[in-house]
């Protein structure tokens, strides 16, 4: 019914800027896709493309079995949701649903049923005879969700609609909409530059960096298998910790050395021989390490010596930010990744920074000096020069 494919897509503006090249991705009749980048990356310029709003000037969009390149947006019976709701101010919250309905010439009770069902299904069926002023953020999405729910499209076609919302709101309006999804099972392509966002809510996440789609996968894959240095440093809070290492082989075992720690890994991936006694990048997820005292041996085998810097306490959580005395990983997708925090390389200064989250429990202090186990088979390798994942 609604699947979306999109093969070899690329854009190419008049002045010769490429904002996407050979995007290829297939969503299957139901399923929700998130796509997520950095700003100016393409996922937007994409949705656009699939909506009709941007002309395809390489390759095909096809929904439900039919190209659209040369289908005007009105009948591509998809639906948009945008950033800043679109609703009229002054139509009530009834007559902003039904308004796509009256234009295709429904009956008054086809159009008043599905006005009613989708409000219902979004509970405001109290809010019908509101204007949008009268309404909090929340609802004014809810009344935008109901006024592209109502046209029973073959999709829905979502531009960051939540990035207006307060932060606690948005935690609830994703829970919202994903089972809003659950109900309808309606395909649904969905833009946003929140990771946390993208992670929660897809079925499959496709990350794009200056428009070429650098893996798409279902969340838990693309943390535990990222492809490559920026989706490792982009997906992820906080970030993937980057250190410069060096593989040596020892019998069974391969030791990684980074500054003054020499970590054994018993399961590291073969094709690690190849760079055997020269620098890679090394990747540690902050939750790879743990205070010692909590720490189960067998799992986080190798100690790490540090100094506390900072400490975070967050309840649920505790982080730990130390620095070690090695060189910074600095390669053009961190910087990006950087960039896109607001931030510049420089901030990185002479030392590798790390995070660690650690047993809230733990009655560790800034200033003290710890040893923090740390679980070898949660490393991940990157070639430095191409920044590919060495698997």
């Amino acid at each position: 019914m609604g699947a979306i494919k999109i093969s070899g897509a690329g854009k190419i503006y008049p002045d010769k800027t490429r904002a996407l090249e050979d995007v290829s991705i297939e969503i299957n009749d139901g399923e929700f896709v998130v796509l997520v980048g950095p700003s100016g990356c393409g996922k937007t310029t994409l949705l656009r493309m699939v909506a009709g709003l941007e002309d395809i000037t390489e390759g095909e969009i096809s929904i439900a079995d039919k190209i659209v390149n040369e289908v005007a947006p009105k009948d591509r019976d998809i639906a948009m949701v945008f950033q800043n709701y679109a609703l009229y101010p002054h139509m009530s919250v009834y007559d902003n649903m039904a308004f796509s309905l009256k234009l295709r010439k429904l009956p008054k009770d086809e159009i008043d049923k599905k006005v009613k069902e989708a409000a219902k299904t979004l509970e405001i069926d109290e809010l019908l005879e509101r204007k949008p002023k009268a309404l909090s953020g929340g609802q004014r999405q809810r009344v935008a969700m109901g006024r592209a729910i109502v046209r029973s499209p073959q999709a829905f076609l979502m531009d960051e609609p939540l990035s207006n919302l307060d932060a606690k709101l948005r935690v609830q309006m994703r829970a919202e909409l994903g089972q809003l999804h659950a109900q309808l099972e309606t395909t649904t392509l969905y833009v946003t530059h929140d990771q946390v966002e993208a992670m929660t809510m897809g079925d499959r996440v496709a990350v794009i960096r200056k428009g070429v789609l650098q893996q798409i996968d279902t969340p838990k894959e693309i943390y535990l298998y990222p492809k490559n240095i920026f989706v490792a440093g982009f997906i992820g809070s906080p970030s993937m910790n980057f250190v410069y290492g060096t593989p040596t082989k020892t019998g069974k075992n391969t030791n990684i050395k980074f500054g003054d720690n020499i970590i054994k890994v018993s399961d590291a991936p073969e094709a690690l021989n190849n760079f055997e006694g020269k620098e890679i990048v090394v990747g540690i997820r902050p939750e790879a390490f743990e205070d010692s005292v909590y720490a189960n041996e067998k799992e986080f085998s190798e100690q790490v010596s540090i100094e506390v810097s900072l400490l975070e306490q967050l309840g649920s959580d505790t982080y730990i930010h130390f620095y070690k005395d090695i060189k910074p990983v600095q390669t053009e997708a961190i910087e990006e990744i950087l960039a896109d925090d607001g931030e510049d390389i420089s901030v990185l200064g002479n030392e590798t920074k790390f995070i660690a989250r650690i047993n809230p429990n733990s009655t560790v202090e800034e200033g003290q000096k710890i040893n923090l186990a740390l679980d070898p088979t949660k490393l991940h390798y990157f070639d430095p020069d191409s920044g590919l994942a060495i698997t």
